[in-house]
């Protein structure tokens, strides 16, 4: 039996305190009724003793401490899940958002589930494709793995998460992949462009969208990441599918988390973060992998503005701990009209290498991967020091990675909004770019490499 309480004793903002209650748990849902017989729906954020702190999702305008009746549920926020989900747009609370109707759910589910067991993961070795050669080429996305998109202000990350999401693709036959979005704290334009972006393309068929707006409450931001990855949970575990999961925008989640706990009067961290704002991460980012035993996979791109460019932030600091890499935008490449905008060199991803090679992409990747690194790096040097002794004082060699700095850049980095490249098609582009670079140069790619893909055979590099 649901008890009924009217002995709010304080309220602040969107929290409320409750007193005299028993039996009230951290996380359960209440209810909060008001004289015109209004209902709104809150979480509790706290229990001492007998007083529970209750913060309303639709915040506690007009409720009043004399005549407001609270009820607890006994339950957390749940979310019924079902196939039916694919091809759906929600609200942050997992509420249809696109005319539809209700779901028919064939299991409901706590959306505050626990991180995978480290002993139950299976190792992620799986390449998916993203139809980006910045990231496919070099900085490898896998199947099971947490790669964050680190961007700044103004940046095109919201595009590029939106190319992602329609391209990703598992290579490979009769595989059931899926996409789920969620977007935290976004604009009504951002929102639209996301919805419009997913359907013109056909991808939404395959997606489940998840839509928070900078003017819905805080609370619902903190639930609108849990909601997503409940949704990735069933469709992968229990549905047997691929997921690629894309939370944007993670600082956004964490700027809620602090008006949270500020309103909560905590004691706070770095920048005025909740202390426990590593925990809090944590408990999202770990929900991504893959389960020995099981078909279905998680794999997480969460995608966070840095403020001010700053990666010692403490939500990109924090968010590199836990993950496995990141990707970077940057803001040069941006000015110059690139897009992507991906600054391979401070980029990375840690499973990269256990996602390629044959069988899996092309025996070649690793090599030419390395490669492309290297060179792009020595023509950025080589950039640097022509802007102090002027390009003249440049030796040949010099002068050839120069040049090869530009073309990877406008060739290999750059790409269109809609442009899908295929592995092949990436590493093919990566080999007519080397053939810029003295074969002398190609120290981090075998011979037998350079034989086969090189068109510019040593041979006839020599005689030139």
């Amino acid at each position: 039996m649901v008890k009924e309480y009217m002995t709010v004793q304080e309220i602040a903002g969107p929290l409320i305190l409750v007193g005299g209650v028993s039996g009230v748990k951290y996380e359960e849902l209440a209810e909060v009724e008001l004289p015109n017989g209004e209902v709104r729906q809150g979480r509790v954020l706290e229990v001492n003793e007998d007083t529970a702190l209750v913060q309303l999702f639709e915040g506690a305008s007009g409720v009043s401490v004399e005549s407001a009746r609270v009820r607890f549920l006994g339950r957390g926020l749940t979310l019924g899940l079902s196939r039916d989900m694919l091809g759906r747009v929600f609200d942050g609370l997992g509420r249809p958002k696109d005319g539809g109707p209700q779901i028919i759910p064939e299991v409901k589910r706590d959306v505050s589930s626990a991180p995978l067991n480290p002993t139950a993961r299976d190792y992620p070795n799986e390449f998916i494709q993203t139809g980006i050669s910045s990231i496919d080429g070099l900085n490898t996305l896998v199947r099971g793995q947490k790669l964050p998109i680190f961007s700044g202000f103004g940046l095109p990350h919201a595009e590029l998460a939106a190319q992602i999401a329609r391209q990703a693709t598992v290579l490979g036959a009769a595989e059931e992949f899926a996409v789920v979005f969620a977007a935290m704290g976004i604009t009504f334009e951002e929102a639209d462009y996301f919805i419009s972006d997913f359907r013109r393309t056909g991808s939404i068929d395959r997606a489940v969208l998840f839509m928070n707006l900078a003017n819905d409450p805080a609370i619902e931001r903190i639930a609108t990441p849990r909601m997503a990855l409940t949704a990735a949970e069933y469709l992968a575990y229990d549905v047997g599918m691929h997921v690629l999961i894309i939370l944007t925008d993670m600082t956004n989640y964490c700027e809620a988390l602090r008006e949270i706990s500020a309103a909560r009067k905590e004691v706070p961290g770095r920048r005025g973060y909740p202390g426990y704002l590593y925990t809090d991460l944590s408990t999202l980012y770990e929900r991504a992998g893959r389960i020995i035993g099981k078909k279905g996979s998680i794999t997480q791109i969460p995608v966070l503005s840095m403020p001010e460019d700053d990666k010692t932030h403490p939500i990109p600091d924090l968010t590199g701990y836990i993950t496995e890499g990141q990707i970077i935008l940057d803001r040069a490449l941006h000015r110059k009209g690139i897009y992507p905008p991906i600054n391979v060199l401070p980029s990375l991803s840690r499973l990269r290498d256990k996602g390629i090679g044959e069988g899996r992409t092309r025996e070649d990747h690793a090599n030419l991967a390395n490669q492309l690194f290297a060179a792009y790096a020595r023509g950025k040097e080589a950039q640097e020091l022509a802007v102090i002794l002027g390009e003249a004082a440049l030796s040949p060699e010099d002068k050839a990675f120069f040049k090869f700095a530009d073309l990877f850049e406008d060739r290999y980095v750059r790409q269109s909004i809609d442009e899908n490249r295929t592995i092949e098609e990436t590493l093919t582009l990566g080999w007519e770019l080397l053939e810029i670079v003295p074969v002398s140069e190609l120290k981090r790619v075998k011979p037998a490499q350079i034989e086969k893909y090189l068109k510019k055979k040593p041979a006839e590099a020599a005689a030139e």
